[in-house]
């Protein structure tokens, strides 16, 4: 028997493994529970007791030589696997495809930049607001409309905390802080408990406007509005100011400009009119002064907003205000080269 092992022994260290497969025609024969090597080791349980002792290290021996065999050849594959797999560092990378601006965020930088050249500074603040900041400072009564929860969304927990309806809420908040001259333009996302449609969101944003000094008059917000509604929609842009209401602003007007489809002729993106309205303006209540501690005799000041979107949709003549939220790769790649 140990002629058998010997000679068993000198075939695995001679064997060879030309294939991945050959690997486990090696454990069958000689590893596996009808191997040669078990086969061995039944045998070895029926010889006598002063045989054991040297048959056994000569077993041991054996199954040890098979085991270090395989691993070395399961090694070697491995490590001619991953040589193979490894990457060629010296090919080219692969060219990403680059993104695009959502037009919403092209329109917003261009809207900040206009009135930053005039000299107004950008301030934001919470979208979580307290009715303070959005209504009572601005000269909301009690039982106006906007309150009601037709309009805002406000926290069942705290009647009082709300998501803000407009980007006003910062001007209170720079007017309560800051000593006139005030230069202001506050942007943000805005919401409002309104159904879904090609007209409307419950979510959209605001840039809104606030210039507070001594002798500020409605001339100069005239002339400031014209400025903006030229650098943004080109430079034979007219503007007109119609009268309107806003609790915050005394007097009030809506702006609108010449449609810049029809050169005011009349299309149907203006309705025929000619004119295409943009946003809302006015000079800031006395009201809304004396509640943030500004003095109403000395100080003047004018106020304005417009929703971002609604500018988008005229200069890229958008029709459908869902397709700002609906992230459609289609939709955002047509505004690539647009900053």
């Amino acid at each position: 028997m140990l002629d058998r092992i010997d000679k068993i022994r000198e075939e695995i260290l001679a064997f060879a493994f030309p294939g991945s497969g050959d690997a486990e025609s090696f454990r069958l024969r000689y590893l596996s529970k009808k191997g040669i090597i078990a086969e061995l080791f039944e045998e070895f349980r029926s010889l006598p007791p002063g045989q054991k002792r040297e048959v056994g290290q000569k077993l041991n021996q054996l199954k040890q030589s098979a085991l270090e065999k395989l691993d070395e050849f399961q090694s070697a594959a491995a490590n001619k696997d991953a040589e193979r797999e490894k990457p060629d560092l010296t090919r080219p990378g692969v060219q990403l495809p680059l993104g695009a601006r959502h037009p919403v965020s092209i329109v917003r930088r261009e809207i900040l930049e206009i009135f930053s050249r005039v000299g107004f500074v950008i301030s934001e603040g919470p979208e979580i607001e307290d009715d303070w900041h959005v209504f009572s400072a601005l000269n909301f009564p009690q039982d106006h409309p906007a309150r009601d929860m037709q309009d805002t969304f406000f926290i069942r927990m705290n009647p009082d905390i709300l998501l803000r309806t407009h980007t006003s809420s910062v001007q209170v908040r720079v007017m309560e802080k800051q000593l006139p001259p005030i230069r202001t333009v506050s942007p943000g996302r805005v919401f409002r408990n309104e159904a879904i449609s090609a007209r409307a969101h419950c979510i959209f944003h605001q840039v809104e406007g606030l210039y507070i000094d001594e002798g500020v008059s409605f001339a100069d917000m005239r002339q400031v509005l014209l400025y903006f509604a030229r650098e943004m929609f080109g430079p034979v842009t007219q503007i007109r100011l119609r009268p309107s209401f806003f609790p915050f602003t005394e007097p009030s007007a809506e702006m609108d400009i010449s449609c810049s489809i029809c050169g005011g002729s009349g299309c149907n993106v203006c309705k025929y009119t000619g004119w295409l309205e943009i946003m809302g303006c006015g000079m800031v209540d006395p009201n809304v002064l004396e509640n943030c501690r500004i003095d109403p005799v000395k100080h003047t000041g004018y106020a304005f907003g417009m929703g971002v979107e609604r500018i988008a949709m005229l200069k890229y003549q958008i029709n459908d205000l869902r397709l700002y939220f609906e992230n459609d790769k289609r939709f955002l790649d047509q505004f690539r080269s647009a900053w």
